[in-house]
């Protein structure tokens, strides 16, 4: 039975590179809901961001159905910053007949601040077309992220490098 991932963590804390490192270990395939919203509507939704970025996610949750009924592995690449979106997601795949394997990356707070930091280095550089983190969204983003407990996730990964 081929798994599905679900990558977990706040914005900037190596979700994707760590998705991407899943990837190449399970020759999966790496469904992110920031790639699609960045390449279909840029960097400013604006107001609409929220209801896009729940219609995307609804839609790679169905699509991940599609890959995984022809025996890939698949990697969600969302955040679920909330419990309550965690539990609708394992709730969504159990059922449908799979029980997901939840990923969470740990990141200590000051490589969090530098990971920020390195990150709209590259926006302002245009080496990346990832979203530009300013104080507003790095606040939402603490104010909204709900830590998992260890019953939620059954890889938890320390991020301790930049």
């Amino acid at each position: 039975m081929p798994k599905v991932m679900l990558i977990c963590g706040k914005l900037c804390s190596g979700k994707t590179t760590y998705a991407k490192k899943l990837v190449k270990e399970n020759n999966a395939i790496l469904l992110s809901c920031d790639e699609i919203m960045l390449t279909l509507f840029g960097q400013y939704c604006g107001d609409s961001y929220d209801e896009m970025q729940e219609k995307t996610m609804k839609y790679l949750f169905k699509k991940s159905l599609d890959v995984v009924a022809i025996n890939i592995d698949v990697i969600l690449d969302f955040g679920f910053w909330s419990k309550a979106k965690r539990e609708e997601a394992t709730e969504f795949y159990r059922q449908n007949g799979i029980t997901p394997e939840w990923h969470y990356i740990d990141v200590p707070h000051e490589i969090w601040l530098k990971n920020v930091d390195k990150r709209n280095n590259a926006v302002e550089n245009a080496e990346t077309n990832d979203c530009y983190v300013d104080g507003n969204l790095a606040n939402k983003c603490i104010s909204m992220f709900e830590e998992p407990t260890s019953d939620e996730i059954g890889v938890w990964f320390k991020n301790d490098w930049i």
